[in-house]
Order: structure tokens, then C-alpha cells, then sequence
């Protein structure tokens, strides 16, 4: 009789979490983006935010919570309520990367969420100063090879995603280039600009701007293919580095327990958005194309991704 009425108890519940979660959303929904607004994330977050709205006929409201490289910002949604109301869209970077770089996060990267599906994905981009005598990337690799030491990266800092980069891109083309941390991505780009340093990799999206005023020599994208956002500049992979390929996600993830009914409601809600031709449009004309997983396929992607950015940093022994 006991294991009965547990059966029943247990059937009910779940019943009652599936009907929760095709009423949800009930109000307002807010959705923590852990950088600073006018960012690739934020814009991104933003054009999610709004056809997710629509979507639910209920207010979806960004709020940027910065600090920590994202780890303040990802730490409120790791002791949120699970119901859905609030949520967190962040960045491979920011949740893959920040375990192994910043001490004593308050969160795990993987146990303390939810992941939910991913939405985007975009490369970065290899630039170079224009008074560094390169056409283009296979020429700045080989630059490097004959002068070893002497030319320098940028990065938004130490175990920031483009120091990596940098580093993941010195080891496959076996090269010695000295790494220039600065404050951020933007001080990088101005060290390129003025020459203060010879490259740097700069997230796609951001790029546009400087390569149509001709501030930067575009070299290379670090994606599997040509961004739609430059497409006349090549991939690593076709610039002499074979199987060269890193192109980081966005996603939404949530607080830890959270009924399975309403993840898979929310994830099949994300799915039919990013499917719509005027976000896909969106996405493109920031340099990143949309990217779909199911949760389960998510929850693997961000395990072997923290796995994976633990390996590069422990590599580089970066202290």
C-alpha cells in the first residue's frame, strides 16, 4: 500500500509540474546578463529578450550584473528560486573559462545550473596593426617563425577567452609570440590601432566597424567557416593551421532543480525563436549565427567545455 501511495504522490507531481510549466510565464521573467550593456552579450541578450516577450506575453527584462569577468552575475542565478523567473544568458567564456582563472567562484560551473539550450554561437577574429608588414595570416605566422619572441598578442587579460585563444593558435602553428595582457577587450584593440602591439584576437562582432574604416588588418576568423559578418576573410583552418577551429556558444541556463517539464517547456520555447528569420537576421549583422541544442545535448557541451578550457589553462600554466 505504501509503495502505492508514493507512486500516486510521485504521479501527481509531476503532473502538477507539467501543468506549471505550460502556464509559465505568469509575470515577469528577468533574464541576468553578466556583462556590461553594449556588448556582444548584451546585444545578443537584448534581441533574445524581445522575442522571447513576445513569445510569452509577458515582460522579459535584462539585467546586466557585472563583476568577476561574469561570475558575479552567473553566482545570482546559482541561489535563484527554480521556477523560471529568473535566468541567466551568458557566454562559454564567462561559465567555461572563469573555474579555472578566478579562485573560489562561490559556484560550480555545471552542478550549480541548468542548462537550457544554447542560442548562438561566433569565432574570433585574428587582427593585426597596420604597421606590421603582413597581408595575411599565413604571412604573420611566418613573420613570427623567423622573428620568435618578437611580435606580441593582446588579450583582455590573463585566462581571459582571447589570451587562450592566443595561446591555443601559438601551439598549433608552433609558434612564439609574447602575450600583452590589457584591462580589457576594447584597450587591446586600441594597442593594435596605434601599433602600441602587432595582433590581438578580437571577438567577431566587434569588428565590423574598425574593418571598414581600415584601423586593423583582418587575418583570420577562428571558426570552423567564414563569418557571414567577413566573409573575405579566411579561417585559420584555410590560412595553414588544418583543423583549427574555436567558436564559443551563448546560452541560457538556469538555477540548479529545476522541474524538468518546465526546462524542456522553456528550451522548446528558445528552439522556435531562434528558428525566426528576423533573429537569425539579428544575430548575423552581429557577426554570430544562431545555435540550437536540446538541454541534455547543452548540459554535455558545457561539461566538456569546462573539461576542455581546464586543459588549456593548466597547459599554459597560467598562475
Amino acid at each position: 500500500m505504501r509503495s502505492r501511495i508514493l507512486l500516486l504522490a510521485a504521479a501527481l507531481s509531476a503532473f502538477a509540474g507539467a501543468a506549471a510549466a505550460q502556464e509559465f510565464p505568469t509575470r515577469v521573467v528577468k533574464l541576468i546578463v553578466p556583462q556590461a550593456p553594449g556588448g556582444t552579450t548584451d546585444v545578443l541578450g537584448r534581441a533574445l529578450a524581445t522575442k522571447l516577450s513576445e513569445k510569452w506575453k509577458q515582460p522579459v527584462v535584462i539585467e546586466n550584473v557585472t563583476g568577476g569577468s561574469g561570475a558575479v552575475g552567473s553566482r545570482q542565478i546559482s541561489v535563484a528560486s527554480p521556477d523560471g523567473y529568473a535566468l541567466l544568458f551568458t557566454y562559454e567564456g564567462s561559465q567555461a573559462i572563469n573555474p579555472h582563472v578566478i579562485a573560489n567562484q562561490g559556484f560550480d560551473a555545471v552542478k550549480d545550473f541548468t542548462p537550457i539550450a544554447t542560442v548562438a554561437r561566433a569565432g574570433f577574429m585574428v587582427i593585426a596593426s597596420n604597421k606590421l608588414p603582413v597581408k595575411d595570416f599565413a604571412g604573420f605566422i611566418a613573420l613570427a617563425r623567423e622573428k620568435p619572441d618578437e611580435l606580441t598578442y593582446g588579450s583582455s587579460g590573463p585566462g581571459s577567452a582571447n589570451h587562450l585563444i592566443g595561446e591555443m593558435i601559438k601551439s598549433a602553428a608552433g609558434v612564439r609570440i609574447r602575450h600583452v595582457p590589457y584591462r580589457g577587450a576594447a584597450q587591446s584593440l586600441t594597442g593594435v590601432m596605434t601599433g602600441e602591439i602587432d595582433s590581438a584576437m578580437q571577438s567577431v562582432p566587434s569588428m565590423a566597424g574598425q574593418i571598414d574604416a581600415g584601423a586593423i588588418k583582418p587575418l583570420a576568423v577562428t571558426s570552423a567557416q567564414r563569418s557571414t559578418a567577413a566573409p573575405n576573410v579566411p579561417t585559420i583552418a584555410e590560412s595553414g593551421v588544418p583543423g583549427f577551429e574555436v567558436t564559443p556558444w551563448w546560452g541560457v541556463l538556469g538555477p540548479p532543480n529545476m522541474d524538468s517539464a518546465l526546462v524542456k517547456k522553456i528550451g522548446a520555447d528558445l528552439n522556435e525563436i531562434i528558428n525566426s528569420a528576423d533573429l537569425k537576421d539579428t544575430f548575423r549583422k552581429q557577426g554570430a549565427e544562431t545555435f540550437q541544442t536540446t538541454q541534455p545535448e547543452f548540459a554535455k557541451l558545457l561539461a566538456a567545455d569546462v573539461e576542455k578550457w581546464g586543459k588549456i589553462v593548466s597547459q599554459i600554466q597560467l598562475k
